[in-house]
């Protein structure tokens, strides 16, 4: 019993020379590196105090009685070591900060991803899932590419609209306000139209065809004769009449993964809306203004290759939603041929434009082997447009 205190006390001896043996350690693993830095800071700067406050993002410096100014290093890429002295004691603190890891949200998969069309291979190397070239003239198909694939298909749906509007021959000058209506609930896309903006109905067809303004679409079809419901009816009647069979609309803008259809089917179409004088014009606008209240806003072609010299492009629309992949559809002239191009599904942003190209060059280097005498047997797109 009379040794119990003794051993107490011994113990106490040692705590200072363990205290020392600790502040050695840390200092030697998280403190080495900002020794070595002191060395090179000017003399005379003071060291920062590291308050309580730091742990909720806020630095400060304190003076306090009796102690000497907290010194706070960093000693690896999520620890921190700070240095206090109190009563002639030096106390080292070690921290290591949590770190949270946010997994990447992967990008959302078209439906054609999702259905392995990526994986097809072409000739061309094509980006696009899905791929049509079809002379205008002969019905002769230059290039396909899982053609009869039945897609969702973006914004290319506004072709549809803007045909309708344009042959309806409704008044052009008719004034015509955005309302709630037409704000997207479907993306929550934005648009610079704002709710009360009002202009005439020939400068909204011109924004949906050449610029993909959705409220400018949906506005349209909202103030069509009989309302949206009726105008919806009629883009279905009119594909069914255009030979359209795997083609199906659920509203103007695309902007639902619902509207859907095939190459060929979009190839009958852009024969279709080429045959309308404004819907030509108005899609392969470059750029246009329009006057909104005080405000004069700048719009221009979602396609840069209407403004390219190497182009001759008669019809154009281009789309896009996460569902379909970029999307474009165009008429256009290359080595002497009218051509229908029907690009869906492409991956990355300028994958159908690159694809466009490829088309191009390749038809221009080989359109020598091309025999249009045997092409011209079969009844043109025109020609089958008008039976129906």
């Amino acid at each position: 019993m009379p040794d119990a205190p003794s051993c107490r006390v011994s113990s106490q001896r040692f705590l200072p020379a363990l205290r020392l043996v600790a502040v050695a350690l840390c200092a030697t693993a998280f403190l080495l590196p900002a020794a070595q830095a002191a060395k090179k800071a000017p003399a005379g700067k003071k060291t920062e105090v590291a308050s309580e406050s730091k742990k909720r993002g806020t630095a400060s410096k304190r003076s306090v009685k009796g102690e000497q100014a907290d010194k706070v290093v960093s000693g690896g890429r999520n620890v921190v070591a700070s240095i206090r002295k109190r009563g002639g004691k030096t106390v080292v603190a070690v921290q290591r900060r949590s770190v949270v890891r946010v997994p990447e949200i992967a990008a959302r998969q078209s439906f054609g991803q999702l259905a392995g069309l990526h994986g097809t291979e072409d000739a061309l190397d094509l980006k696009s899932s899905v791929a049509l070239v079809i002379d205008q003239d002969t019905r002769e198909v230059l290039f396909s590419k899982n053609d009869n694939v039945v897609l969702p298909i973006a914004s290319l749906t506004k072709l549809m609209t803007g045909l309708l509007i344009s042959e309806a021959h409704l008044p052009t000058d008719e004034l015509i306000t955005i309302t709630q209506d037409d704000v997207d609930t479907e993306k929550g896309s934005r648009s610079r139209l704002t709710v009360g903006s009002t202009l005439p109905r020939g400068e909204l067809l011109h924004l949906a065809l050449m610029s993909s303004e959705n409220r400018a679409a949906h506005a349209l079809g909202r103030t069509y004769p009989g309302g949206l419901a009726t105008f919806v009816s009629v883009m279905n009647a009119k594909a069914k009449m255009l030979g359209m069979k795997d083609t199906r609309y659920v509203e103007p803008t695309g902007l639902s993964s619902r509207n859907q259809s095939s190459a060929q089917d979009l190839a009958l179409l852009v024969n279709a809306a080429y045959a309308d004088a404004t819907v030509r014009q108005l899609s392969t606008s470059p750029e246009y203004q329009v006057e909104v209240g005080n405000r004069v806003l700048q719009y221009n072609t979602t396609n840069r290759l209407v403004k390219s010299p190497d182009w001759d492009i008669g019809l154009q629309k281009t789309g896009y939603i996460s569902e379909a992949g970029q999307c474009l559809v165009m008429q256009a002239r290359i080595a002497g041929r009218k051509l229908i191009m029907v690009f869906l599904d492409s991956a990355g942003k300028l994958g159908r434009i690159a694809d466009a190209e490829r088309v191009r060059r390749w038809v221009e280097a080989n359109h020598h082997m091309i025999n249009p005498a045997a092409a011209t047997r079969q009844p043109s797109l025109a020609a089958a447009h008008v039976a129906s």
